[in-house]
């Protein structure tokens, strides 16, 4: 009884190997499959901020105008409610961040030398952040008691890209069992946030498309290293922040361009 048990189990564990070899060998090419990987690095994001106008509400009179109550409504001396400003971004400076993400997917292998495959990264977290000024340009407003001056001025914003991510496909090209080099197009999609001593918080939702280049070694059985090279470009999004003091902006838009380099690991299933 014993040798049987023996004999059965030697059965199944060839058994095991032989479809494990079969499974291995049904594959168009070496890194047809599912994969997973992790990457850091170092990005670069390069915004453009159209410009736009800033509307305030005009409120009541100051004390010390000749000739004018204080404290009384402008708009009961013949004033508009609102006062419009040329409004506008300045000294914008890149982003430059530490970076990691997370990747995963799948390749289809084509023949022996190619695959496509198709992948979804995530970048968790948020970049450092950089500043730039948004400014208001001086004015004027009628009214009864003729034209009053309307003071510009700026504020120094803050702005950090977060909750970056893309979609791809990815063509590759098999240089053997235990190297590939690949290309990547897709779609791409992150969240600008924005804030300043006198500008409260907003965000805005930008998307594009995402081109790329990299290079995978395998440096076990399973594990591999990688490096690549990626740029996005996302198209312009209305930003329609509000100041401290009442006044709502808009007609302002939001695009840029980003650039990243990366290195990592990750496991060929």
């Amino acid at each position: 009884m014993k040798q049987i048990k023996i004999s059965a189990l030697v059965l199944a564990a060839a058994s095991i190997a032989s479809t494990g070899a079969m499974a291995q060998s049904s594959k168009t090419n070496a890194w047809e499959g599912a994969y997973g990987q992790v990457g850091v690095g170092f990005g670069i994001f390069t915004p453009k901020i159209g410009s736009g106008a800033g509307v305030s509400p005009t409120g009541n009179t100051p004390a010390g105008i000749p000739g004018l109550p204080a404290n009384v409504p402008w708009t009961s001396l013949g004033y508009p409610a609102t006062v419009s400003q040329s409004a506008s971004a300045s000294n914008v400076n890149n982003v430059n961040t530490g970076i990691a993400n997370i990747a995963a997917g799948y390749n289809f292998g084509i023949n022996e030398s190619y695959i496509l495959g198709v992948g979804a990264t995530y970048y968790p977290g948020a970049s450092s952040s950089a500043t730039g000024q948004l400014s208001l340009a001086p004015t004027t407003m009628n009214g009864i008691a003729g034209v009053i001056p309307i003071p510009g001025g700026s504020t120094t914003a803050t702005y950090n890209v977060k909750n970056l991510y893309s979609v791809v496909f990815t063509p590759g090209y098999v240089i053997d069992k235990d190297r590939l080099a690949y290309a990547k197009l897709g779609y791409t999609g992150t969240t600008i946030g924005l804030s300043g001593p006198t500008l409260a918080y907003t965000s805005v939702n930008l998307s594009g498309y995402t081109l790329g280049l990299g290079y995978k070694q395998m440096v076990s059985q399973s594990l591999y290293a990688f490096g690549e090279v990626n740029y996005g470009s996302y198209g312009n999004k209305s930003l329609s922040p509000t100041l401290t003091n009442g006044t709502a902006l808009s007609g302002m838009t939001v695009s840029g361009n980003g650039l990243d380099f990366l290195v990592g690991i990750g496991y060929r299933f």
